[in-house]
C-alpha cells in the first residue's frame, strides 16, 4: 500500500540531488562544501515518487538507506534503475526492508543491460538462494518500451552519459505529461526530446557551470528545457561548484534548483 502523501496528486520528492561523490566531498574546502545552507548539503541523486495507487523510487544509490530514514519510506511497490554506476545503485541491498517476508518480492525496472550489471554486483540478491526473512528479493523488470505503475504510464528515455547509454523516464496519466526524471544526461535523441515535448515538469541533470563530457551544463541544461518546451524546470545532479543561493538567483523564472527534501505536488484533476 502505497505511502499517499498528497491524495490526488503525483508527489515527487527529491532523496538526493548530489553528483557521485556528494556534497559536502570528502576533502574539498571550497565554500560551498563549507556552506550553512543546508540546501548545499546533498545525498547522491534519487527521487521518490508516489501516486494513489503505487510508491516508487528511482535509484538506490550510496545514501540510500540514509534517505529513506530522512523521509521515513516504509513501503515501496518499485524500483527504477537509470543505469548502473555506482553512485545510483550501490545502496540497492538496502531494499531488504522492503522485501521482509519469505515470499516477498520488489519489482526492479531497468533496461536490460542495466539489469545485467546489477546482478553482477548483487548476485546474492538474485540467485534464489536467499529467500529467508529480511533478505532482498528483486524480482527483475527488464523494459523495452512504456510500462504501467498504477494508472501512470512509465517511458523509458535512452540517453548518451559519455559512453554510457542511460534511461530516464517520463511519467504520464491520461494523456498528460506530468513530469521526467532524467539526471544523467549528456546529449538526447531526438526521440527522446520528442517524447519530452511539453512535459509540465522536467527534471534534468546540471552538473556544474563549465563544460563536462558526460553531463549538462547549466547552459545546456536550460538550452534543453526550452528545446523540450517544458512548462517548468529543477536542475539536479550537482557539484560542489554550484552554490544554491547564488546560482538560482540567475535563473528564468520557471527554472529553479531542486535541493535534498523538496517535494513537487502535481495535481492529477
Amino acid at each position: 500500500m502505497a505511502d499517499a502523501i498528497a491524495p490526488g496528486a503525483l508527489t515527487i520528492t527529491f532523496l538526493g540531488t548530489g553528483t557521485s561523490v556528494g556534497v559536502p566531498m570528502v576533502g574539498c574546502d571550497c565554500a560551498v562544501c563549507h556552506s550553512e545552507d543546508p540546501r548545499d548539503r546533498r545525498f547522491r541523486s534519487s527521487i521518490l515518487a508516489t501516486t494513489p495507487e503505487a510508491q516508487w523510487v528511482v535509484d538506490t544509490g550510496p545514501d540510500f538507506r540514509s534517505q529513506c530514514l530522512r523521509v521515513g519510506l516504509r513501503a515501496l511497490d518499485a524500483v527504477l534503475l537509470t543505469h548502473a554506476h555506482t553512485d545510483h545503485v550501490a545502496g540497492f541491498d538496502d531494499l531488504r526492508r522492503f522485501t521482509v517476508g519469505a515470499e516477498e518480492e520488489l519489482p526492479v525496472h531497468a533496461s536490460p543491460d542495466c539489469l545485467a550489471a546489477v546482478r553482477r554486483m548483487f548476485e546474492f540478491a538474485f540467485n534464489g538462494e536467499n529467500r529467508y526473512p529480511g533478505y532482498f528479493k528483486p524480482a527483475p523488470r527488464p523494459f523495452d518500451g512504456p510500462f504501467h505503475l498504477g494508472a501512470t504510464l512509465v517511458t523509458p528515455l535512452p540517453v548518451s552519459h559519455g559512453k554510457v547509454e542511460t534511461h530516464g523516464f517520463l511519467f504520464s496519466r491520461g494523456g498528460r505529461k506530468l513530469a521526467a526524471y532524467v539526471p544523467d544526461l549528456k546529449i538526447a535523441p531526438p526521440a527522446t526530446v520528442a517524447a519530452l515535448a511539453g512535459v509540465e515538469v522536467l527534471i534534468v541533470d546540471a552538473l556544474r557551470f563549465t563544460a563536462h563530457p558526460t553531463h549538462m551544463s547549466f547552459d545546456e541544461a536550460l538550452a534543453f528545457s526550452r528545446e523540450v518546451g517544458a512548462a517548468r524546470t529543477w536542475f539536479t545532479h550537482f557539484q560542489c561548484q554550484v552554490s544554491h543561493a547564488e546560482a538560482e538567483e540567475n535563473l528564468p523564472g520557471d527554472v529553479r534548483l531542486a535541493y535534498d527534501g523538496l517535494v513537487l505536488v502535481l495535481p492529477l484533476i
